[in-house]
């Protein structure tokens, strides 16, 4: 098996033993996908701050390397859509965010078939890959906190982002797979599921946008991305840290198999 370690030992090193106050992660292990940027980077920062040890990985090996040095953490350049890769792996993390994603939009007829299976791989197959590695560890210390960055896309769907609303739907069902699983054994698991966030995700998709529905892309943001939120703003990544960093403390024992929506509203329709 291919080890990946942080700091603080070996599967079944000795942990903290005690409740932590309300929000201290003091003396856990994280690990987070795609945290050199947005949610990402946010969760990692987040986590830091609120005591845990952290490791960004994102497939920019300079911009996890520039996010873990600034919260004293380490980085782990890793392609998560080499699945073949992840077979062998075993985590030792007591916190697992799946966070790493992209989003291609296309209409369903235009969608290129290596892109969907490719965003499948990343998005679907390695968030099981990595849950498959770290239960082992969670499960011998009795704790674990599994937190699946999915989306309102996750719950609803939107045109032209097939790929996308499937992968985050398989989220769903396998985040939920894994509380049945893990309660048991003192491991949550939960999704988050924001809306439009402010990241480079969304950025990148202005054009696309723009291009497919026939408008310009200053009506993209309020015409488009927020057009089914009542609160007619993009969710800030410190907003969504904020909610992860809650769900993986020892508050949140009790909360596992949920799907926590931060969208302003949209999916209340």
């Amino acid at each position: 098996m291919t080890d990946l370690h942080t700091p603080g030992g070996a599967v079944g090193s000795p942990q903290p033993t005690g409740r932590r106050a309300v929000g201290s992660l003091d003396g856990r292990r994280a690990l987070v996908t795609g945290g050199a940027s947005g949610i990402g980077q946010a969760c990692a920062t987040a986590f830091a701050a609120a005591g845990a040890h952290v490791t960004v990985a994102d497939i920019d090996a300079d911009g996890a390397q520039r996010v873990a040095a600034s919260i004293g953490g380490e980085a782990w350049h890793v392609d998560l859509a080499d699945t073949a890769s992840l077979h062998d792996l075993r985590l030792d993390v007591d916190i697992l965010v799946n966070n790493a994603g992209i989003q291609h939009v296309r209409p369903l007829e235009e969608f290129e078939p290596d892109r969907f299976s490719f965003m499948l791989r990343l998005m679907l197959e390695a968030p099981f890959l990595l849950i498959r590695a770290a239960l082992p560890g969670m499960y011998e210390r009795g704790f674990g906190r599994i937190l699946n960055m999915s989306s309102v896309h996750g719950l609803v769907a939107s045109p032209y982002k097939s790929a996308y609303v499937a992968a985050k739907h398989g989220l769903e069902g396998l985040s939920k797979a894994t509380a049945l699983e893990g309660g048991a054994h003192g491991v949550t698991s939960n999704c988050i599921n924001p809306g439009y966030v402010r990241s480079p995700l969304v950025e990148k998709q202005i054009a696309d946008q723009a291009k497919l529905h026939g408008i310009g892309e200053d009506e993209v943001l309020e015409g488009v991305l927020l057009a089914e939120a009542a609160v007619k703003r993009l969710v800030e990544p410190d907003e969504v840290a904020a909610l992860a960093v809650f769900l993986a403390g020892d508050g949140a024992g009790m909360i596992s198999g949920a799907s926590y929506t931060m969208d302003g509203g949209w999916s209340a329709r």
